[in-house]
C-alpha cells in the first residue's frame, strides 16, 4: 500500500468521527467512560486528601507517618466497597454493567447505589450535548471538560463539604487557556471574570464573618466561582449567582418540606453544586435565556 493510502485512513476516520451525525454519539461513549473515571475521583480524592493531611500532621508533630499501601486514582483496582472483591473489567462497563447486575455486586449482592450510573450518565449526556451544541470545535471540548470537572466537584462537595484545590485551580487555568483565542469570551473578560468571581464571594463571606464571627462558606466556593468566571467571563457572573441562588432556594424549600413531613432526606447540598448547575446552565443556555427572557438582559 502506498504512503498516501496509509495517510488517507486517519483522515477518513477523523472525517467520520467528526461528522455532525456521528460526533455527539462518539462524545456520548467517551463521556460515559470519563464518567466511570469520575466515580473513582469522587470516591478516592477525599480519602487521598485525608491521608495527606494525616501525614502532614504527623510530620508537624515530629512523628513518623504511618506506613500505608499505595492509594491514588490508579491503584488499587476498583473493588466492591462492601466485600472488597476486585471488579473485573468486563463488569465495569459504564451504565450497562449496573443494569445487567441489577445494581448489585456480583459477589456479595450488596446494593451498589444509583450514584455511580448517575455520574456516568451525566458525564455522557453532558459531553454529547456539548458536541451537538458546539460541533467539532474547541468549545465542545472546553464545555465537556467544564461539565466533567463540575460533576466531580458537585458530588464531592455534596458528600464531604470540600471543593478540592486539585480540581478547582486546574479548572481556572483551563478556562483561561481556552479563552486565549476567545473560545467562550475574550481573554480580558476571562481574567477579570476569574478575579471578580473569587472576590465577590470572598467579600460576601468577609461581611458575614464580620457580622456573625464565623465563615458563611468555604474558600473552595470562591475558587469554583473564579473558574466559572475564567470560562464565561465577568458578564456571566450575575446570571450564575442569580441561578445558583434560585437552585439553592428550590432545594432548600424541598429540604424544609421534607423535614416537616418527617422524611429523612439525606441528600444535603452545599453551595458548590448550586454553582456547578448554574455554571453549566449559563454556558449551554445563557444565550437562549437572554432571548426568551429579555428582562434578564442585565444578568447576561
Amino acid at each position: 500500500m502506498t504512503g498516501d493510502g496509509w495517510l488517507g485512513q486517519p483522515a477518513a476516520l477523523a472525517g467520520w468521527v467528526f461528522h455532525p451525525a456521528v460526533f455527539p454519539w462518539v462524545s456520548l461513549a467517551v463521556g460515559l467512560c470519563i464518567g466511570s473515571f469520575l466515580n473513582v475521583v469522587i470516591h478516592r480524592l477525599p480519602k487521598m486528601m485525608e491521608r495527606a493531611w494525616r501525614a502532614e500532621c504527623a510530620e508537624l508533630a515530629g512523628q513518623e507517618p504511618a506506613a500505608q499501601e499505595p492509594y491514588n486514582l490508579v491503584v488499587p483496582r476498583s473493588r466492591c466497597p462492601s466485600c472488597g472483591k476486585g471488579i473485573a473489567a468486563f463488569r465495569n462497563i459504564p451504565v450497562l454493567s449496573f443494569v445487567l447486575l441489577r445494581g448489585r455486586c456480583s459477589n456479595c449482592k450488596a446494593w451498589i447505589g444509583l450514584k455511580y450510573p448517575l455520574v456516568e450518565l451525566l458525564a455522557g449526556i453532558g459531553a454529547a450535548y456539548a458536541a451537538w451544541r458546539f460541533g467539532p470545535t474547541l468549545a465542545a471540548l472546553g464545555a465537556a471538560l467544564f461539565i466533567w470537572f463540575t460533576i466531580a466537584l458537585a458530588f464531592i462537595d455534596q458528600e464531604t463539604g470540600f471543593l478540592p484545590d486539585d480540581l478547582t485551580l486546574p479548572l481556572v487555568w483551563v478556562g483561561l487557556i481556552l479563552n486565549l483565542k476567545g473560545t467562550f469570551t475574550p481573554l480580558p473578560d476571562a481574567v477579570v471574570g476569574a478575579a471578580a468571581g473569587y472576590l465577590f464571594l470572598w467579600s460576601v463571606n468577609a461581611a458575614f464573618k464580620l457580622l456573625r464571627g464565623v465563615d458563611g462558606m468555604g474558600y473552595g466556593d470562591f475558587k469554583l466561582t473564579a473558574a466559572v468566571g475564567a470560562f464565561l467571563g465577568w458578564k456571566a457572573l450575575p446570571l450564575v449567582i442569580l441561578l445558583s441562588s434560585v437552585v439553592g432556594l428550590v432545594f432548600g424549600t424541598l429540604q424544609m418540606f421534607s423535614a416537616r413531613r418527617g422524611w429523612d432526606w439525606k441528600f444535603r447540598f452545599h453551595f458548590g453544586p448550586y454553582l456547578a448547575i448554574a455554571g453549566i446552565v449559563a454556558m449551554l443556555w445563557g444565550a437562549w435565556l437572554k432571548q426568551q427572557f429579555p428582562a434578564l438582559g442585565f444578568y447576561l
